[in-house]
């Protein structure tokens, strides 16, 4: 009996050896789901493409509602400034007029009548570019300061030369 089952076992181990023939049909049936999932796949790919598409186009229009928002939002601001730095330095002309002509008399004692009717000129003239100051608007001002620079930009490039020295000696000397 040990001989049949080794003859057996040497007779099973020769049928497990054998692969099996695929049917023909099988690899065409392959190749065909194989191809489907892949078409499948592309479809889902250019589905997508078409959302992605879609939202950014929704962030973009998004986005630009809101930087339209911050552009008025930063107009209107910029504009109240305006008017507020034109106010102020409207005040501090005529505050300099006011000082100067408060002056004139002690100018008069000390120096003579001639530098303080000097100073009592500089101080009409400080008021009244006070008042023209307040009676002109933002955009009028803007105007005449870009009229002035093509009439005489070596003066408007020395102005701001001096006013940049002046705000940085202003503000640079309080380090340290």
């Amino acid at each position: 009996m040990a001989e049949a089952t080794t003859s057996k076992s040497k007779t099973a181990k020769k049928t497990a050896v054998k692969p099996a023939s695929p049917p023909a049909n099988g690899s065409a049936e392959a190749k065909t789901r194989f191809n489907a999932a892949l078409e499948e796949a592309k479809a889902g790919a250019a589905a997508l493409k078409t959302e992605a598409a879609d939202r950014a186009m929704a962030y973009r229009d998004q986005a630009k509602g809101k930087s339209q928002d911050w552009a008025a939002d930063a107009k209107t601001k910029a504009g109240e400034l305006a008017v507020e730095g034109k106010t102020k330095a409207s005040d501090a002309i005529a505050s300099l007029g006011k000082v100067v002509a408060d002056n004139a008399v002690t100018i008069d004692e000390r120096f003579g009548e001639k530098y303080g009717d000097y100073a009592r000129k500089a101080s009409r003239g400080l008021q009244e570019t006070s008042a023209k100051l307040d009676a002109k608007g933002i955009d009028e001002l803007g105007e005449d300061a870009r009229e002035f620079v093509r009439k005489s930009p070596g003066t408007a490039i020395g102005i701001a030369a001096v006013a940049g020295f002046l705000l940085a000696r202003l503000f640079g000397g309080r380090r340290g």
